[in-house]
């Protein structure tokens, strides 16, 4: 009887264990990559996201939102990645710019940075956009962007971009989103669901392609002309491999020199008459103790 309950004791264990890290497994490698569906504060997080001064290329008629800011690696690479795959797909990315607050006294932000993003949000310039993540962030100085440090109209702007990021993150956490890494992605399904994804994570991009119908890589050109049996052009002839010559061969033409005739055409070169007339062997010619030869 007590072999019997050790045996059952340690096969409970044992099947804890593999539920755990069955489990565990589940979490780190899949579970955590998917969005959140937010099912708290829908109506306010979309008159919100409305409400952003976004910037979008356009082209498309299903909006997602992406929040982030100028140096988030994750952000730019969400953009890259994605953007062209989901515009494919109809989707119009917008992009929600900010520039991140003061933390304990230490900027996040510099002049340039607050004065494009003021920018950005007054005139929601696409192109501005293009050309300010385009190029690195300490060779941009914002040339010809009024500054928005001591502009209370353009720091104001900045303002509003820091409330709308702190507004979003506290309805989301009210929604149950935990983590609030960025960037944040919000879009609707096919469903009509509002979703959420905090996706510093390239393993959480495929979760939204899936969502809005989206490739995983972009189609492929079709080639200009058909080809194989049904291409108009003949098909090149294959080399004689069974030694048959044809019954007639083209003709080569000359080739010319570089004074206009053919090699043989012209008079053949001279050629001398005879051997040469050999020259007389030198005489002796003593001179004191030595014999000169000339």
């Amino acid at each position: 009887m007590r072999k019997i309950l050790v045996w059952s004791a340690l096969a409970i264990v044992i099947a804890l264990v593999v539920a755990a890290a069955g489990y565990w497994a589940y979490w780190s490698m899949y579970a955590r990559f998917q969005p959140t569906v937010i099912t708290r504060n829908q109506a306010e997080i979309q008159e919100l996201l409305d409400s952003a001064s976004w910037v979008s290329e356009g082209g498309g008629g299903t909006p997602l939102y992406v929040v982030g800011w100028r140096d988030c690696g994750a952000c730019r690479d969400y953009e890259t990645e994605e953007f062209p795959l989901l515009r494919a797909a109809g989707v119009d990315p917008r992009v929600v710019i900010i520039a991140r607050p003061d933390r304990e006294g230490m900027a996040q932000s510099t002049a340039a940075e607050r004065a494009t993003v003021a920018e950005i949000w007054l005139t929601r310039d696409w192109t501005l956009y293009q050309r300010w993540t385009a190029t690195p962030s300490r060779n941009w100085t914002a040339a010809g962007i009024p500054p928005a440090d001591g502009n209370m109209a353009r720091s104001a702007v900045v303002e509003a971009g820091r409330d709308f990021q702190q507004r979003l993150e506290s309805l989301l956490r009210a929604s149950g989103v935990r983590g609030m890494t960025y960037p944040l992605v919000l879009w609707r399904d096919r469903d009509g669901f509002l979703k959420v994804c905090a996706c510093s994570d390239a393993r959480s991009f495929a979760f939204i392609r899936d969502d809005l119908g989206a490739e995983d890589n972009l189609p492929q050109p079709a080639p200009t002309g058909p080809v194989g049996p049904d291409s108009p052009t003949a098909p090149l002839p294959y080399p004689d491999v069974n030694g048959d010559q044809p019954d007639t061969l083209p003709t080569i033409p000359p080739v010319q020199e570089s004074g206009g005739t053919a090699p043989g055409a012209g008079t053949p070169p001279a050629r001398p008459a005879g051997p040469p007339t050999p020259r007389d062997p030198p005489t002796p010619r003593q001179e004191e103790d030595t014999v000169f030869y000339r």
